[in-house]
């Protein structure tokens, strides 16, 4: 036996590039209003509910009402990515790696876009003439963790958050929307009893068969965050109730660099914001 023929031993590399596991985009874009907005800051007009004067006599003066009027200001900010793949990492590696890069950053925007969707929601409105007043989620649209005899999630929380828009006179015909975390999704289904009416739904849910349950459509997000006492804040919403302001969408750059010796730069950029359009149409579930 040669000792020597381990020397012809070959090493084999992989001429694919596999993604990481994460969330490939943006989950949460269509499910709230979007509009193109331009300069720092965007003002969006609104106007309230307002009462009809009985009529109790003929030729009687032409009632005056004041109908309210507020303001939400959306404030722009800029997120963007960049990366250089010299030339000659190119020739060490068995294949271009510039297509992935750009896969990476196109899924960070979309992440970033769910972030800023999610903070807006729970976050202060800005709100007033110039957007100078801040207005916090109130406390009666937020479901106490122990609703239902549990701090986990289960039916009664889906169905106070449906009662509080539906006190709100949120329009049933808007489509409403829940953010839940994956840990959610599955306590849902163990604390359903098998004998329920609702379990088979909820089963269905939980594998994917479908999306929709207890008139909420129902995304599934890591991007959720605690309120400080390790609730996961899920969100429950009218798709009107928050409102995405792209000032410029996502917009993708690949090009050589001059002056880094000629590496190829993968840029991406985008400058977006939010905010909560109206507190009667976003409830946040607190669970555990």
């Amino acid at each position: 036996m040669s000792s020597q023929i381990t020397t012809a031993f070959v090493e084999q590399y992989s001429a694919n590039i596999q993604m990481l596991s994460q969330q490939m985009g943006s989950l949460l874009r269509d499910a709230v209003r979007n509009e193109s907005v331009v300069g720092k800051d965007a003002y969006f007009d609104q106007i309230g509910k307002v009462t009809a004067i009985l009529k109790t006599s003929r030729h009687s003066d032409t009632p005056q009402i004041d109908t309210p009027h507020s303001r939400r200001r959306v404030s722009l900010a800029d997120y963007e990515f960049a990366d250089l793949i010299d030339q000659q990492d190119k020739v060490r590696l068995l294949i271009d790696p510039t297509s992935s890069y750009a896969k990476a950053a196109a899924y960070a925007m979309g992440r970033a876009m769910d972030d800023v969707i999610i903070a807006a929601a729970l976050g202060s409105a800005n709100t007033g003439v110039s957007g100078g007043t801040a207005v916090a989620l109130p406390a009666g649209n937020i479901t106490a963790v122990g609703t239902g005899g549990a701090n986990t999630m289960n039916i009664a929380k889906l169905a106070l958050a449906k009662a509080k828009l539906d006190l709100g006179d949120v329009d049933p015909s808007i489509t409403r929307h829940i953010i839940v975390s994956p840990t959610e999704i599955q306590d849902l289904l163990n604390t359903t009893t098998i004998t329920s009416s609702d379990f088979n739904t909820v089963k269905a849910l939980v594998q994917g068969e479908i999306d929709s349950f207890m008139g909420f459509k129902f995304h599934v997000s890591n991007r959720l965050v605690d309120n400080g006492a390790a609730n996961t804040q899920c969100i429950a919403f009218a798709e009107d109730g928050i409102l995405l302001g792209v000032g410029k969408d996502v917009t993708a750059r690949i090009d050589e660099r001059s002056d880094k010796s000629y590496a190829t730069q993968v840029y991406y950029c985008q400058t977006i914001g939010a905010t909560r359009m109206e507190e009667a149409k976003v409830v946040s579930v607190l669970a555990n």
